[in-house]
């Protein structure tokens, strides 16, 4: 049953379209540490990069699919006529620069796994595995990005990985539950 005006709920002001809503409703926010996943979100937070998150939404199912839903085995293997493919595929965003770091971020992915820990572990470690749960009252209290978010940046960079600035970081800190930004008006906030 649609949302009526009587049975709305209170939502982050940023859910405003259908992909929006369901994203918000279902998924950001809630703590995930599937490795495809936080692949899938770095990849997609890294993307939007200029963009609205809504034409981001709206091309996820086309990135599934083109990077063979986001197992960095599989996109660390991309060749030059692999790279050359998604740059003439409309549904991701053909920008050079984002669609060679996908590939060298499943390559340092790799170089993770090399060293004995995994993408998701690696991240979730700065929080000690445990979610933050912020309480902000209104969107415009949300930081654009922390402490935490620089140093993830850091370690990162460090490591190989490219589209990975603080903002970037701390939109995929949310994105995967790391944090609950949800305002504390929003019915998700309890929830996760």
């Amino acid at each position: 049953m649609p949302d009526t005006p009587e049975t709305t709920p209170c939502r982050c002001v940023w859910a405003r379209s259908a992909s929006e809503i369901i994203y918000h409703d279902t998924e950001w926010g809630v703590p995930n540490r599937d490795e495809h996943h936080v692949f899938e979100m770095l990849t997609l937070e890294g993307a939007q990069a200029g963009l609205s998150w809504e034409t981001i939404l709206n091309k996820r199912d086309g990135y599934r699919k083109l990077f063979k839903d986001f197992d960095p085995h599989k996109v660390a293997r991309f060749t030059k006529r692999d790279f050359d493919r998604l740059m003439q595929d409309p549904s991701i965003v053909r920008n050079r620069l984002k669609i060679e770091s996908t590939i060298s971020n499943a390559r340092a992915t790799l170089d993770l796994y090399e060293s004995g820990t995994t993408l998701s572990e690696f991240v979730w470690s700065l929080v000690d595995g445990t979610p933050i749960v912020n309480r902000f009252r209104s969107h415009q209290d949300i930081p654009a990005q922390t402490d935490l978010s620089k140093k993830l940046s850091r370690e990162l960079k460090k490591r190989g990985f490219r589209f990975v600035g603080p903002t970037t970081m701390y939109a995929m800190m949310q994105a995967i539950g790391m944090v609950n930004d949800h305002t504390t008006d929003c019915f998700r906030h309890k929830q996760v």
